[in-house]
């Protein structure tokens, strides 16, 4: 199958349009008609444009308000289509979409749509023209896929078929049984939106929170799958009306549709066994083992200030760099890089952003087949001058310029330690604060980019998404969402928000673009960290007491426990798997924060705690403020 995409999806002009579509190796458009009508220039320029471009337009749309119109307007309604047929003359384009009608004054029957249809097809045959004719999941009299191609079907007429869009098959929640039955050749275009499962109205969910296959809910790989069984292989198109793609760069958002579409055919071809048609097969999505190392970029002072940080929270100052100002910090199984360098990519993504997470290296099973899976999903790979006697460490570039490393135990990667770097002895570190592991990562980003991201990790690495979380922040709302394997060996939580007041927007304009806000380190024993974090005068976030007097009240736990945990400033959660402790770090530098967690079976990531961690901070970071300007 061929792919496309409708001008609708993206922002900007038409051109601006034409253009990013076409950079992001789209071959074919479906052009709507405002874009057209908002053109400076004729449909003869558009198709000028098109063909320049290597593209070509599959399909002129929406034709609204068509079947079923009362005898007064009908000769009104066909006049329309004839004005409709001559722009798609100009523009090269040889089908029309029809949705079903919507308007109150429309009549209903199967064979009064279809007699509208057979004649609407004669005078497209006349001019070498097709009808496509689509059921919108809110159509007056026609609103379902089965309907829709019975009247293709009574119509009976070559040139009229039909257009599926699994949208409007998903919205009304149809059965797909019946799909099979219709012949491929009847079915003219197919068209794919996903969405977040809402409980509003469907005009509203459509217009506003359709996204690309993988950012949604729907099983669009189930539906794909039946419209294969049909026999179809013309083009899968994206029809995608968001609010995010309209705030975000056209060229961005095209290239997230066609991963999007190599993703879904890549699923097709896992579920089916059947072969990707136009997609070459790709390696298998990337098992990750865990996080290898975070690697923070820095100047000689604030490299000072971060390793003096990390050495009260109880890691270790264990090697330093062959060649480079470059040394490793370890505790447990969690490794940091602290990154001096005055030249070359650390130094760059200092420079922008300040003292900040400029990497993560993750264990994968294959990192050669893995950075071939995201080259091929149209991931960014990055390549930089290797130094003697160091590795080529494959990589792509990750959230907000940041890069993200593949090292694996199958090739010469898994003696980078031992090959780039040179042991050194303790000497006076603070004690251990008994931390063993990255539980999570948190990634702060614009709101228009956080679809983009999960899509880039759900398509790249073996992991599953959790539901979309709203969480209170005193500024307004923050939207999460995780991404996580089923071990939990990787665990990435995205975060954004609409409202600049937010701590994730705030971050956003400090650090001057998206990254890496907080970490959440395992420990086995959280009273123990807290009291050696208090011990190396580490600073951890207040929480009012009455969290805890709420606490008590709300779960059952002995009094002693919650007055441990009161004294500590350690939050509470459970759930039906196992309890959840959580401690905060004051922030470095008010750029990030560490987090430090104890799971007792607990799945889940302490959201009901995140509301009072978020007004903590926000209170702490008032108070500073006020003392600076006093």
């Amino acid at each position: 199958m061929k792919t496309a995409i409708a001008t609708v999806c993206l922002s900007g002009g038409l051109r601006e349009k034409l253009e990013a579509i076409a950079a992001a190796g789209f071959r074919g458009v479906e052009i709507f008609e405002n874009d057209l009508l908002s053109y400076h220039g004729t449909p003869a320029d558009v198709a000028k444009e098109v063909a320049d471009l290597g593209l070509k337009v599959i399909t002129f749309q929406p034709f609204r308000d068509f079947e079923g119109m009362p005898d007064s307007q009908r000769a009104r309604t066909f006049d329309r289509a004839e004005r409709k047929f001559d722009v798609m003359g100009e523009l090269g384009c040889d089908l029309l979409l029809v949705c079903s009608n919507v308007s109150p004054q429309a009549q209903g029957g199967i064979d009064h749509a279809a007699a509208d249809l057979r004649e609407l097809g004669e005078r497209a045959a006349r001019r070498g023209l097709r009808i496509g004719f689509e059921a919108l999941a809110w159509g007056r009299h026609i609103n379902d896929y089965r309907d829709a191609w019975e009247v293709v079907r009574r119509a009976d007429h070559p040139a009229v078929g039909l257009v599926l869009d699994s949208f409007h098959v998903y919205a009304r929640r149809t059965d797909l049984n019946r799909l099979s039955a219709i012949p491929g050749d009847r079915i003219f275009l197919v068209q794919l939106a996903d969405a977040p499962w809402l409980d509003m109205d469907v005009l509203t969910w459509s217009r506003h929170f359709r996204c690309f296959p993988g950012q949604g809910d729907m099983p669009l790989t189930d539906f794909v799958a039946a419209v294969a069984a049909t026999g179809y292989r013309d083009h899968l198109s994206l029809e995608i009306f968001n609010d995010q793609f309209r705030a975000g760069s056209p060229r961005s958002v095209a290239v997230d549709g066609q991963r999007s579409l190599t993703f879904l055919m890549d699923q097709l071809h896992e579920l089916t066994g059947a072969p990707p048609g136009d997609f070459s097969a790709l390696p298998p999505r990337s098992k990750c083992l865990g996080v290898e190392f975070i690697e923070f970029a820095v100047d000689d002072r604030a490299g000072d200030e971060l390793e003096d940080f990390l050495g009260h929270l109880g890691f270790r100052n264990a090697a330093r760099h062959k060649s480079k100002a470059v040394t490793r910090w370890v505790q447990g199984a969690i490794n940091l890089v602290v990154n001096r360098e005055k030249e070359g990519f650390a130094h760059s993504h200092y420079i922008t952003h300040g003292p900040s997470v400029c990497a993560i290296g993750l264990k994968v099973q294959s990192a050669a087949a893995t950075l071939d899976r995201a080259e091929r999903l149209h991931d960014i790979p990055f390549r930089q001058r290797v130094g003697p006697g160091e590795l080529e460490i494959p990589a792509v570039r990750g959230v907000g310029g940041s890069l993200l490393y593949f090292v694996d135990q199958g090739s010469a990667l898994a003696k980078v330690w031992d090959v780039e770097f040179e042991l050194l002895r303790a000497a006076g570190n603070a004690a251990s604060a008994g931390l063993i592991a990255i539980d999570h990562i948190s990634q702060s980003m614009h709101y228009e980019d956080m679809l983009s991201w999960l899509l880039f990790y759900t398509s790249l690495f073996d992991v599953e998404k959790t539901p979309q979380l709203d969480i209170t922040d005193p500024g307004g709302i923050v939207r999460s969402q995780v991404v996580e394997t089923a071990d939990g060996a990787l665990r990435i939580a995205l975060n954004a928000s609409q409202s600049p007041r937010t701590q994730s927007s705030r971050f956003l304009s400090e650090y001057f673009g998206s990254g890496v806000q907080h970490i959440a380190f395992q420990t086995d024993d959280i009273l123990a960290a807290a009291r050696t974090l208090r011990v190396n005068r580490v600073a951890t976030l207040p929480i009012p007491a009455n969290y805890y007097d709420d606490l008590e009240a709300r779960v059952d736990l002995p009094a002693e426990r919650v007055r441990a945990l009161r004294a500590n400033n350690i939050l509470y959660d459970r759930d039906d798997c196992g309890e959840y402790f959580q401690l905060y770090t004051t922030s470095f530098k008010d750029l990030f924060f560490i987090e430090i967690v104890q799971r007792r079976g607990y799945r889940g990531f302490g959201a009901i705690n995140a509301p009072i961690r978020l007004n903590a901070q926000s209170r702490l970071a008032a108070e500073r403020a006020a003392l600076d300007s006093g």
